[in-house]
């Protein structure tokens, strides 16, 4: 990461974690699919109802995550073995307790927290059902996405994805089994997503045991030293805050589209699970943008910082384009994998049609926040995202939406809360490049 040419670094690096990305999403487009298309348009709305509130109570430790990529890549690029294994030590422990609170707090609101979402009668029972049985693979859920962290850290996208794609084949297994052959609908497509979970927890957990690096892992030695939890959250908090608030905008808008009935829900659900394979390229070129940065970070050579972030923007920008623009052209087709029911079909390209183009702004606007957390500077990255993304979402939901109800109405607000949010970050980008430019010359000096 931190010598010789980048671009080729970047695409070998973003390409197995793209690839892990879009696998962590095949788990829920499986349940999509499978429900929609054996379990009918209610089921499909039932799943597709609970992302955004799982989102919500899940990002806030995924994002902390982060902030264990950032400091354990920096002291595997300085060669600091000692402070590497504490670190992640203490990230597996934070991973672990933090997936037995969000078990525990996800059986005990989802309910309340449905109802607070306005969703209807017909199917909040299937979708209490489905989150309630879901989040008891939160544990799981939370020891992968920390140990894939530090596999990231030391440079290894690969093994994670090997593991994805070992927990998916059997996760689709189990999707036909229990749906198909049981006909358990929601609550066999959550069962199956529970027992992937804990297959790709477990094969992370060998992989970090048997290495001999300094990120090897000792169960014996697990805890919380309070002097790595702090730099962790210190980058992470942030970052989890930062995606906690946007989902919650998302879980406001999906207020407005249950707000249509079911049936736009089903649209939407099929619809935003094709964006968020779209999320997940743009996202493994963050990762990547954070990971080179923190470690060029971590030896000082902040000039190769701006190559790996316009490196990255490119990389982003044809991802994003590209996929954005197959998307909208085969969209009507891509639903047809989830539903045969026409009208929900034209609710989900109706979304698309207005969504997947501009894309490539939403993958731009995630690239400076992630280059100014590889710096160690989290915290107005966070505002600003909080103040573009979250504060035009809202301003649209409840002023412009409401003049013209529709769901390409509704759904013009993504665009523009990335358009706006871009700029913004710009801005303080150029500020804190000044200020570590400006560390290098008085070091030099």
């Amino acid at each position: 990461m931190c010598n010789g040419t980048i671009m080729d670094k970047l695409i070998s690096f973003a390409l197995p974690l793209m690839v892990s990305g879009i696998l962590q999403l095949m788990f829920n487009a499986v349940d999509i699919i499978v429900v929609g298309r054996f379990s009918g348009s209610q089921a499909l709305a039932a799943v597709g109802s609970t992302t955004a509130l799982i989102n919500v109570f899940t990002n806030l430790f995924i994002g902390v995550s982060l902030g264990a990529n950032v400091l354990a890549a920096r002291f595997y690029a300085a060669g600091k073995d000692k402070e590497m294994s504490e670190t992640v030590h203490t990230a597996i422990t934070l991973a672990l307790v933090s997936g037995v609170v969000m078990a525990v707090f996800g059986l005990v609101f989802s309910r309340w927290a449905l109802e607070i979402m306005g969703t209807p009668a017909d199917v909040i029972d299937q979708s209490t059902l489905y989150m309630r049985i879901y989040f008891l693979g939160m544990p799981f859920f939370m020891v992968y996405n920390y140990g894939a962290a530090i596999l990231r850290a030391v440079g290894d996208t690969k093994r994670p994805l090997m593991f994805l794609i070992v927990a998916g084949v059997i996760n689709a297994v189990l999707n036909m089994f229990l749906v198909i052959a049981f006909h358990m609908g929601v609550a066999g497509v959550a069962v199956a997503t529970v027992i992937s979970q804990m297959i790709s927890c477990l094969l992370v957990l060998r992989c970090l045991y048997k290495t001999d690096g300094s990120y090897q892992l000792r169960f014996s030695k697990l805890c919380m030293k309070k002097f790595y939890l702090a730099q962790i959250f210190q980058v992470g908090i942030p970052a989890g805050i930062q995606s906690t608030v946007i989902n919650i905008s998302n879980a406001l808008l999906q207020s407005s589209v249950n707000s249509f009935g079911s049936t736009a829900m089903a649209g939407y659900t099929a619809a935003n699970n094709v964006l968020g394979f779209l999320y997940a390229s743009v996202n493994a070129v963050t990762q990547a943008c954070m990971s080179f940065t923190s470690q060029n970070y971590g030896v000082g050579k902040y000039k190769r910082m701006d190559r790996v972030l316009l490196d990255c923007g490119i990389l982003s920008f044809v991802i994003a384009f590209v996929l954005g623009c197959g998307s909208y052209i085969f969209g009507g087709e891509i639903l047809k994998i989830y539903t045969e029911d026409p009208e929900v079909i034209r609710c989900g390209v109706e979304i698309l049609s207005i969504t997947t183009v501009p894309y490539f702004l939403c993958g731009i606007m995630d690239l400076f926040p992630g280059a100014l957390r590889g710096m160690g500077h989290s915290g107005v990255p966070m505002i600003l995202s909080i103040i573009g993304t979250v504060g035009t979402r809202i301003v649209w939901i409840f002023w412009i939406f409401p003049q013209n109800r529709s769901l390409y109405t509704l759904f013009i607000s993504y665009p523009a809360s990335w358009a706006i949010t871009i700029v913004m970050q710009v801005i303080c980008f150029i500020f804190v490049r000044r200020t570590v430019h400006g560390q290098l010359k008085r070091n030099v000096a």
